[in-house]
């Protein structure tokens, strides 16, 4: 019977911030795109669902490529490294900041020439520090993301709206003209019924205009003369 050989990476691969690769594959942010394959072999062999019986071992193994083809894509990647050196830049000036308040640490600073400073950024204090940072600046990013692609969405849905209304507006328009031109015949012929007999046309029927006579004597128009 085959089984999972990792009780721990299959939980920690499914915890994992979902918008943060290195986190899948649990590499540093300067891990090189070799490290990248090297570490996805490994982890892959690990949560595969042929040798992985964990009902969630499909999802962890698809998440782990997922992961893999984001940081091997050279677009993403800059873009995650660019969301990396930002909040590097955010932390770095925290500690300028509270270095200027210590005189004691501004010191040692000095002397060391710089040194301390390479140390603390590879201790696991700046490093956890860093990974939040990075997960709330690819928050935010993603939040915006989101937000402009659902006003967008609501854009193209009111001009498709509207779009449908004018669709719409021109279909009753084009019915209406097509009624009145099939009852041309029937007009025509009202309007020579009523020429002929002086006579009011039938209820429902269209009536046709009044005609007035004018006097050329006269500045106004005179009412129209009863016939018969």
């Amino acid at each position: 019977m085959r089984i999972c050989f990792s009780k721990t990476s299959l939980p920690r691969i499914l915890s994992c911030f979902k918008l943060n690769a290195f986190e899948f594959l649990n590499l540093s942010f300067d891990s090189a795109p070799d490290d990248v394959k090297k570490q996805y072999r490994k982890l892959s062999l690990l949560v595969h669902p042929d040798k992985c019986k964990h009902p969630q071992a499909k999802e962890a193994f698809a998440a782990l490529a997922k992961a893999q083809q984001l940081l091997l894509d050279p677009q993403e990647r800059e873009y995650l490294l660019s969301q990396v050196n930002a909040a590097k830049e955010e932390l770095r000036a925290k500690r300028k900041k509270q270095l200027k308040k210590d005189t004691a640490s501004k010191i040692k600073s000095l002397v060391d020439e710089g040194k301390s400073d390479k140390q603390y950024e590879q201790s696991e204090e700046f490093q956890q520090q860093l990974k939040q940072r990075v997960r709330e600046l690819l928050t935010e990013h993603e939040w915006r993301r989101r937000k402009m692609q659902m006003r967008i969405s609501e854009e193209e849905g009111r001009l498709k709206k509207e779009e449908e209304e004018a669709k719409e507006m021109w279909k009753r328009k084009r019915e209406h003209e097509e009624q009145w031109e099939g009852t041309r015949e029937q007009r025509v012929s009202s309007w020579r019924d009523f020429m002929k007999t002086g006579k009011k046309v039938k209820k429902g029927e269209i009536r046709p205009p009044k005609l007035k006579t004018e006097d050329p004597n006269k500045s106004y128009v005179q009412r129209p003369v009863k016939r018969g």
